[in-house]
């Protein structure tokens, strides 16, 4: 019911058909991105767990 929820809810669901997009299984993916998420050091790290930048073998 607020403005901040709504935008990260956006954010979850486009991750969500993002992954789905470059088919990655939607859990899977996410429960890689959030045990990878805090071992990033840079943006470069980052951008690695992106759905686009992963390949479905690998989860």
């Amino acid at each position: 019911d607020s403005q901040r929820g709504a935008k990260a809810s956006a954010m979850m669901y486009s991750l969500i058909e993002t992954a789905k997009a470059n088919d990655l299984e939607p859990y899977a993916y996410l429960r890689r991105v959030f045990a990878q998420l805090p071992l990033c050091e840079t943006v470069e790290d980052i951008e690695k767990l992106l759905p686009e930048n992963m390949k479905a073998a690998v989860i």
